[in-house]
């Protein structure tokens, strides 16, 4: 099994759990700021 050990990750600040990199994201990473799409949504719900 192939496995990406050297990804970046952050940390998500909705859910506050750790996310990787994805192809998806190779052009805007550093605009990314949640995991996913139920986070991003949820953002103006945390304290």
């Amino acid at each position: 099994m192939h496995k990406k050990p050297h990804l970046p990750e952050k940390t998500c600040p909705v859910c506050q759990r750790p996310f990787s990199w994805r192809k998806k994201w190779a052009k805007d990473w550093d605009q990314v700021r949640y995991c996913s799409e139920r986070c991003r949504r949820n953002r103006s719900l945390q304290p």
